[in-house]
C-alpha cells in the first residue's frame, strides 16, 4: 500500500494527532482489533453480515489484515488515498444486505449498524492503547482521537457518532438491550480465535486473544462467557506487555 502523502497534504489527522500515536502502535491495534471483533459480533445484525457475506471460518488473517489496511489508509495515507479507502469499502457494502432469522432486514450501509461498528472498534483500540502503551495519554488527547476517528465512521454514513468517552458510556448503555448471545455468535468467536498451523504465530496469538478478552467491557466479557479470573489478569497484562516491547523491538529493527 501507497501511503505517500505529496507536500501539504497531511491526510484527514495528520503526524502528532492522537489517531496517528493510537493507530501506529501495531501491539495495541492488534489486541485491541481483536476484542472489538469480539465486541462487534455480539451485535445481531454485525453478526449476520459476516455470517452470511464471508467464509468466517478462513477468513480470521484475510479480515484483520483488511480492517488493517482501511485503518492505515484513513490515518497515515494522503487525503485522496483515504477517500478512495472510504468510496471502496461504501461499495463493499452496498452488496452486505440479507435477512436476519426472524425476518429482520439487515444492511452494511445502514448508519445506525455502521456506528456500531466504529464504536465498538475505536473504543477497543484506544483501551487497548491506554492499558499496553501509554496509560498517561490525557483525557483531552483521548477525546480527540474520538473526534478524529469519528470523521471517517461519518463519511463512511454512520450518524450520530459518539465522539467522548462519556458520549461512549452513553451510548453502550442505551444499545445493550439489542445485543445478543447465541450459537452463531459463538461459531464465529470460536473460528476467530482457534488455533493455526503456526507454533511461533499461534503461541503469540494465544498472548493477544487472552489479553483482548480481558480487554473486554465486563459485561461484554460476560455475555461470551469469557470473563477472566481477577487472579489470572495480572498474568494476561504482563504476558501481553512483554510481547507488545518485543513486537515493538522487532518493527523498530526493520
Amino acid at each position: 500500500m501507497d501511503l505517500a502523502r505529496p507536500p501539504g497534504d497531511d491526510g484527514l489527522f495528520g503526524p502528532g494527532s492522537p489517531a496517528w500515536r493510537v493507530h501506529g502502535d501495531f501491539s495495541a491495534m492488534m489486541i485491541g482489533g481483536i476484542s472489538a471483533l469480539l465486541l462487534q459480533m455480539l451485535h445481531p445484525l454485525a453478526l449476520a453480515g459476516v455470517w452470511d457475506h464471508s467464509n468466517f471460518r478462513q477468513d480470521r488473517l484475510r479480515r484483520l489484515r483488511g480492517t488493517a489496511r482501511f485503518i492505515a489508509a484513513t490515518t497515515f495515507g494522503s487525503t485522496a488515498t483515504a477517500e478512495a479507502s472510504i468510496a471502496q469499502v461504501r461499495a463493499i457494502h452496498d452488496r452486505v444486505h440479507g435477512t436476519l432469522p426472524d425476518g429482520t432486514r439487515y444492511d452494511a450501509n445502514d448508519p445506525a449498524l455502521l456506528t456500531w461498528v466504529h464504536v465498538a472498534e475505536v473504543d477497543s483500540f484506544l483501551r487497548a492503547y491506554l492499558r499496553y502503551r501509554d496509560p498517561g495519554m490525557t483525557p483531552t488527547d483521548q477525546d480527540l482521537y474520538l473526534q478524529h476517528s469519528a470523521l471517517v465512521a461519518e463519511r463512511l454514513g454512520a450518524t450520530a457518532v459518539p465522539k467522548s468517552r462519556a458520549a461512549i458510556a452513553d451510548y453502550y448503555a442505551a444499545v445493550r438491550p439489542a445485543l445478543r448471545f447465541d450459537h452463531r455468535t459463538r461459531e464465529v468467536a470460536d473460528a476467530l480465535l482457534e488455533r493455526g498451523d503456526d507454533a511461533a504465530v499461534d503461541a503469540g496469538m494465544r498472548v493477544a486473544v487472552a489479553a483482548a478478552e480481558d480487554l473486554l467491557p465486563g459485561w461484554a466479557a460476560t455475555m461470551h462467557g469469557r470473563t477472566r479470573s481477577p487472579l489470572a489478569r495480572p498474568a494476561i497484562r504482563a504476558g501481553a506487555g512483554t510481547l507488545s516491547s518485543v513486537v515493538r523491538w522487532a518493527l523498530a529493527r526493520r
